[in-house]
């Protein structure tokens, strides 16, 4: 989604990270500055308070049914971006709860009796994905020694040989 976003227009990322523009003027002495009303707005502020509404647009386009009832009575699209990230990542806590669970997976996770390569390698895929999405990172040669070491021995002899060639 960011990359989406940040392609139709990179202001409108800044724009969901940081929030809405507000147009102030200044207003006393020492000067204040306050909200200026939508009359009051000129072409510059037009376009800029437009942002928030075309990220909006965006996010509220991406999502389906389910997820709209969630973020409704937002206001703005930074507040519609937290909400959909609390919703999905859920807060620190349940975030490194989500990374224990998916490191221990990882970890104790071995080819199936029954299973094809492909779908071994769907089910590793998927974990590393989500530890991805959640920021933790195993670096390539760890993950190529973990698939070689799920192997079964029937595939002992390839193991070997691509350990060799590959000098891992």
């Amino acid at each position: 989604m960011p990359d989406f976003i940040m392609a139709e227009d990179l202001e409108l990322w800044d724009v969901i990270c940081d929030g809405p523009f507000v147009p102030t003027k200044n207003l006393g002495d020492p000067a204040i500055d306050i909200p200026k009303t939508r009359k009051e707005f000129n072409d510059a502020d037009r376009k800029a308070v437009e942002k928030n509404f075309r990220a909006k647009k965006i996010l509220v386009c991406g999502i389906g049914h389910d997820e709209y009832n969630r973020i409704s009575a937002c206001q703005s699209a930074k507040e519609i971006w937290e909400t959909l990230q609390t919703a999905h990542k859920g807060t620190t806590q349940v975030k490194q709860s989500k990374i224990y669970m998916l490191t221990t997976e990882y970890d104790l996770f071995r080819m199936k009796y029954d299973e094809s390569i492909q779908d071994m390698h769907a089910r590793f895929t998927s974990i590393i994905n989500e530890l991805h999405s959640l920021g933790e990172i195993i670096p390539r040669n760890k993950l190529v020694r973990k698939i070689l070491s799920v192997l079964p021995s029937s595939w002992e002899s390839k193991v070997n040989v691509v350990t060799e060639a590959k000098d891992l």
